[in-house]
C-alpha cells in the first residue's frame, strides 16, 4: 500500500466528496415564513433518496478510486477494477446532483401551490458543485496530463546505504563499497592458484623462501639455485585461476555495469519467467539495483532480495 501513488485528480475526487458530505449537514430547502424549524437537510426523511444517491455515493467512489490506487496489483470486482467502479459511480453522483436541484419538498399533483415560499438552501447549490466537480475530476483524471501528476512529490533519494554499513552477503556491492570485505580480494593479496591438494600455496607459511633449499631435496655442497617449486607429478606450475568478480556472475549484456536507481512514481516489478503478475512494488525515495538490462526493460533487486523485471524505466534516477 502506497499512498505516494495518488493522482492530483485523486486528491481533488476526494475534495469534492468531503464537499458533498459537509454539504449534507446544510439547508437543502429553506422556507421564508416560519417561526422554527425553517430549514431541511439531506438527512431529514423527505430527502431522503438524496442522501443514498448523492452523499453517500460520493464516499463510495472516493474510496473506491483511493483503493484502486494505492493497493498493489489490479483488484477487480465483476471483471471490473476499482478505479473503474469509482469513476462509474462518481458520474452516476454528478447526474443526481444536477437533478437534485429540481427536487421539491413536497408532492403538489393538483398544483395547489404547496411549495411555496420554500427555495433551494446553500447546501443545495453546494450539491451541485460537489457533484459536478466529483464527476469532472473523476473521468479527466485519466486523461488530463496535470491531473495525472502525483499528488505528494517524490522524496529526493538520500545517498546512505539502504542496506547498512555491514558488508553483504553475495549479490552487488552498495555504492561506496571498499575492498577488504568477505569474498573480495584485497589489494596486493596474492590470488588463488591451483596448486596440489593440501599443499601450501605462494605467500603462506610453510613455503620456502627464496634462496633455501626446496623442502625434500638433498643437501649439496654448493647452495642450490632457488627455482620455482613445482606441483607434485611434474610439469608446469598451475597457472593461477583469474579472481571472479565480486558479487556473483556478471550480466547477460557484457557492457551493462549495475547501478542503483530510484522511481519517481511507484511502479510494480514483473517476475523474470514474464509472469503477468508483480512480484513487488518498487517505491519513490528508496534505491533499487539495476542488475541487468534487457532491452529497454531492467532487471532489479529490491532490499529484501527479490528480483524482478521493471518494464518502465521512464524517468529513473541514477545514484
Amino acid at each position: 500500500m502506497n499512498i505516494r501513488s495518488l493522482t492530483r485528480s485523486d486528491g481533488a475526487v476526494v475534495g469534492a466528496a468531503v464537499l458533498l458530505f459537509i454539504a449534507s449537514f446544510l439547508a437543502f430547502f429553506k422556507a421564508d415564513d416560519c417561526t422554527e424549524n425553517c430549514t431541511v437537510s439531506s438527512w431529514e426523511p423527505a430527502l431522503f433518496p438524496l442522501l443514498p444517491t448523492v452523499t453517500l455515493a460520493a464516499l463510495i467512489a472516493a474510496a473506491l478510486l483511493v483503493l484502486g490506487r494505492i493497493l498493489p496489483g489490479e483488484r477487480k470486482v465483476a471483471g471490473l477494477g476499482l478505479d473503474q467502479w469509482g469513476t462509474a459511480l462518481a458520474v452516476f453522483v454528478g447526474w443526481a446532483a444536477l437533478w437534485s436541484m429540481f427536487a421539491t419538498i413536497a408532492p403538489d399533483p393538483e398544483d395547489q401551490n404547496l411549495n411555496r415560499g420554500i427555495d433551494l438552501g446553500v447546501g443545495a447549490w453546494l450539491t451541485l458543485i460537489g457533484g459536478l466537480l466529483m464527476a469532472a475530476f473523476a473521468v479527466l483524471g485519466n486523461t488530463v496530463g496535470a491531473l495525472k501528476a502525483p499528488l505528494l512529490p517524490a522524496p529526493s533519494p538520500q545517498a546512505p546505504n539502504p542496506y547498512g554499513p555491514g558488508p553483504q552477503a553475495g549479490g552487488y556491492g552498495y555504492p561506496g563499497a571498499q575492498p577488504g570485505q568477505p569474498g573480495q580480494p584485497m589489494q596486493g593479496q596474492p590470488q588463488g592458484g591451483y596448486g596440489y591438494p593440501g599443499g601450501p600455496q605462494p605467500g603462506q607459511p610453510g613455503q620456502p623462501m627464496q634462496g633455501q633449499p626446496a623442502q625434500g631435496q638433498p643437501m649439496q655442497g654448493q647452495p642450490q639455485q632457488s627455482q620455482p617449486q613445482q606441483p607434485y607429478g611434474g610439469g608446469q606450475p598451475a597457472p593461477q585461476q583469474q579472481a571472479a568478480p565480486a558479487g556473483g556472475g556478471a550480466p547477460a549484456d557484457p557492457n551493462f555495469q549495475p547501478f542503483w536507481f530510484a522511481v519517481p512514481v511507484a511502479r510494480p516489478l514483473y517476475g523474470e519467467d514474464g509472469s503477468p503478475a508483480p512480484v513487488a512494488e518498487l517505491a519513490p525515495g528508496t534505491w533499487y539495483l539495476a542488475v541487468e538490462q534487457r532491452g529497454q526493460a531492467l532487471v532489479a533487486q529490491t532490499q529484501d532480495g527479490r528480483r524482478g523485471v521493471l518494464q518502465d524505466t521512464s524517468g529513473i534516477q541514477r545514484g
